[in-house]
């Protein structure tokens, strides 16, 4: 399952993180260059871009019912 969001600040990013390690499932970051990163991998995240929205992939649907705040 795919869905598109957009974090605005770093303490969005904090909370995003901070949900996707109380997750059992995988959780990917993917930009629109391509890059991915694990999101419960705080370097991983630090080196995207969230200038534009990314895209979380995993197959936890609470995961993605709670990221809803931030979807695009």
């Amino acid at each position: 399952m795919v869905k598109e969001i957009v974090l605005h600040s770093a303490e969005d990013l904090r909370q995003f993180m901070y949900l996707a390690m109380q997750s059992v499932e995988d959780i990917g970051v993917h930009t629109v260059e391509g890059k991915i990163a694990d999101a419960k991998s705080i370097l991983g995240l630090m080196a995207l871009d969230y200038n534009k929205p990314v895209r979380v992939v995993t197959e936890d649907p609470h995961f993605l019912k709670q990221i809803d705040r931030w979807a695009e």
